[in-house]
């Protein structure tokens, strides 16, 4: 029989702390330089753990800066909250090889040993919207320290609980996760492919051998200023789309976080070409349809993430039965006498159009590409048959992403299943 206690989790933290804690202002910075290119520590901030990306779009500190910040190094399994903007969201530090100092908008929380560190975020993650309902503040919410230490949380008084809770947890979300490597594994192969098929065009020519290499016809467009197979022609997104629509916002549609609809919003859609359902909003089916009214989303369109970073796209490639998108995602249909769907997918993930895209996003505070400027981007229309060629090479690494999405999916859906049974003693692990 679990044993349950409501405690105050001040009395098991052995460390507080933030970036603040390093020093003044302007001790902090005359010796810290926040730098957009690789260098010796990164930087963890909120944004990473939204988007779960914690490979681009990355900030740095030199090796003094980092040691300057010496307490609040990051290390794996640390917790972490939001001090300010959407204070009190938790979130657990992943092992990244790499030496990582905290954010500025973020508080550092380590355990005592006396319990499971792990098993703390979980219990942590349970009880979020407490734990943000300790936010305060007219214009911008913030937490503070003392308001952390004061947290109640009902927690499992057996450390051997805890451990088998945690080991429980984590072995979904590494499952999970290892699902999520190979899934940018395989996008990674998909982007090479494009890349040699579309970029250096060395397509296979009618005898299987590379086009390019094997002497094949070039043609110099003007347009490009460079040289492109003969019978390809340039033109624009619009001349390859059939259809491009979003969702609806649902400020004065409908009412977020009821029923068994996930509502996909762009912190949803990855670099590895999946979608990551975690932290989704609910709808009802009510909620669905008027949603769907607009969106209209189907097998072979793709989802395109309207807000920087560019280049998160999901190609649909089973009926999607219980989700739909809000207003931030792009839901685009090609023309299937024109191009394939999956050529248009990964030429949105190419580095020339993400370039392209970026150098013309707008925005005030999130920046983005509006759907004419899309529409009017342009590129490569290659021979149909070559696109079709093109579509059956890459069938098994989609087919292998879509398993692998549809699996997390699942696990997903059992861990935040589990979470709330384990945690307030509904449901119990067996020896």
């Amino acid at each position: 029989m679990s044993s349950l206690k409501r405690v105050q989790i001040g009395d098991f933290i052995d460390v507080l702390t933030d970036y603040h804690s390093n020093g003044s202002y302007k001790t902090l910075k005359d010796n810290v330089t926040l730098l957009p290119v690789k260098d010796y520590a990164i930087m963890i901030r909120t944004l990473n753990f939204e988007r779960n990306d914690f490979s681009d779009d990355l900030i740095y500190v030199d090796k003094s800066a980092y040691e300057h910040l010496v307490k609040s190094k990051v290390y794996p399994n640390d917790i972490l909250t939001n001090k300010i903007a959407n204070p009190g969201s938790i979130y657990i530090m992943p092992d990244l090889h790499y030496p990582v100092t905290c954010g500025m908008n973020l508080f550092l929380i380590r355990f005592s040993p006396t319990v499971n560190q792990r098993y703390m975020y979980y219990c942590m993650k349970n009880s979020e919207e407490y734990i943000k309902s300790f936010a305060h503040g007219t214009t911008t919410k913030t937490i503070t320290k003392e308001e952390v230490r004061s947290i109640d949380l009902l927690i499992h008084t057996d450390i051997n609980e805890q451990n088998k809770i945690e080991h429980l947890l984590s072995s979904i979300d590494r499952k999970i996760e290892i699902n999520q490597h190979i899934n940018d594994n395989l996008q990674h192969q998909l982007k090479l492919l494009y890349d040699y098929w579309f970029t250096q065009f060395d397509f296979p020519d009618k005898n299987g051998k590379p086009y390019r290499a094997s002497g094949g016809t070039l043609v110099w467009n003007e347009q490009l200023k460079r040289e492109i197979p003969q019978y390809w022609s340039i033109g624009t997104v619009s001349d390859c789309v059939e259809k491009i629509s979003t969702g609806l916002n649902p400020r004065d549609n409908f009412v977020l976080g009821n029923g068994s609809i996930r509502y996909i919003t762009v912190k949803n859609l990855t670099t590895t070409g999946s979608l990551d359902f975690s932290g989704c909003d609910m709808i009802d089916e009510e909620a669905r349809t008027i949603v769907h009214r607009r969106s209209d989303i189907s097998v072979g369109d793709i989802l395109f993430a309207s807000i920087a970073p560019l280049g998160r796209c999901y190609l649909i490639q089973q009926e999607p039965t219980d989700w739909d998108i809000n207003e931030s995602v792009f839901s685009i249909r090609s023309k299937t006498d024109k191009i394939t769907p999956e050529y248009l997918y990964l030429f949105f993930q190419s580095d020339s159009f993400i370039q392209k895209a970026t150098n013309t996003s707008t925005g005030s505070i999130f920046k983005g590409i509006r759907i004419n400027t899309l529409l009017d981007t342009k590129m490569i229309i290659p021979e149909l048959q070559v696109c079709r060629s093109f579509t059956s090479a890459i069938k098994p690494l989609l087919a292998e992403i879509n398993n692998n999405s549809a699996e997390t999916a699942r696990l997903t859906a059992l861990r935040d299943w589990l979470l709330p049974m384990l945690m307030n003693g509904q449901a119990t692990i067996s020896d």
